[in-house]
């Protein structure tokens, strides 16, 4: 089939990684995707189709990403196409996270998906082609009390990005993050890692925020096959972009962060300017 890709997915087990395999299969592709137990991959293997081929790979044990990835190339060609896709969200109060419970968030959201990048460059870099797409999160963007560790995980895979699509541009490889708004997966529901509360002072912050997560999870505004065809047609552009929102509650609140710090900009112009010299 003309233009036929080879994905490499992490976390295909469910959510947008299972929503973009799925779309990448039924459009011809061939997807090797990433799951952690057995029985998820005995899942993708049973649902999936023949081109679908799955490995099993917990993004945290670093050392065992780029083997894999050399072992992936020689085994289903060129790789075209990577999508980092396995995350989770930690919900907590700063003053009530350990520094453990971030450690964990930044391990598989960032440090993760750094190794995985690190880890397919070089063949992208001698083959001078490649898009590599960082799922991060409006999160990466805009905050709110209680997902400062998950937020500042999102914030770090969206500068890392930005600073990689510069430095590889010029080899042929692009690379873009997208952040996409509440949709409907798991990320608020099982998925989600919570702090147990401890600190009354923050009940009335936060207690309604946390219930009404609950709350919406599963009927939020996105659907994730939607935004897997919107992956899939991000990856046919010529000119794909550094950055990508999906979702108009995304577009929204990006929208209203991006003017509030632009009223600042002018706002504080005159100190801002007061420490060059003269």
């Amino acid at each position: 089939m003309k233009n036929t890709r080879t994905f490499f997915i992490t976390g295909v087990s469910s959510g947008f990684g299972r929503a973009i395999a799925n779309a990448a299969l039924h459009a011809g592709h061939r997807v090797v995707g990433t799951v952690r137990s057995e029985q998820a991959a005995a899942e993708f293997k049973t649902q999936a189709g023949p081109e679908a081929h799955v490995k099993l790979l917990d993004v945290t044990q670093f050392d065992a990403v780029a083997p894999l990835a050399a072992a992936v190339e020689a085994e289903h060609g060129p790789v075209d196409v990577v999508i980092n896709n396995a995350g989770y969200g930690h919900e907590g109060i700063l003053e009530e996270s350990s520094l453990d419970e971030m450690r964990r968030q930044f391990d598989v959201n960032v440090f993760g998906a750094v190794a995985v990048m690190k880890a397919f460059l070089p063949f992208m870099r001698q083959r001078r082609r490649g898009h590599i797409v960082n799922i991060t999160s409006m999160g990466g963007y805009i905050t709110m009390p209680g997902i400062s560790y998950y937020c500042g995980s999102k914030f770090a895979l969206e500068g890392i990005s930005e600073t990689l699509a510069q430095e590889v541009k010029g080899l042929g490889i692009a690379v873009t993050a997208v952040a996409p708004g509440s949709f409907r997966t798991d990320w608020a529901g099982r998925s989600m890692v919570r702090s147990a509360r401890s600190i009354h002072d923050y009940d009335s912050l936060f207690d309604p925020i946390r219930q009404s997560r609950v709350d919406k999870s599963g009927k939020q505004l996105g659907d994730p096959d939607k935004a897997a065809a919107a992956i899939l047609a991000l990856v046919d552009m010529p000119q794909p972009p550094q950055h990508l929102l999906l979702g108009s509650d995304a577009l929204g609140l990006v929208r209203a962060k991006l003017d509030a710090m632009q009223a600042s900009l002018t706002r504080h112009e005159a100190l801002t300017r007061s420490t060059d010299i003269a």
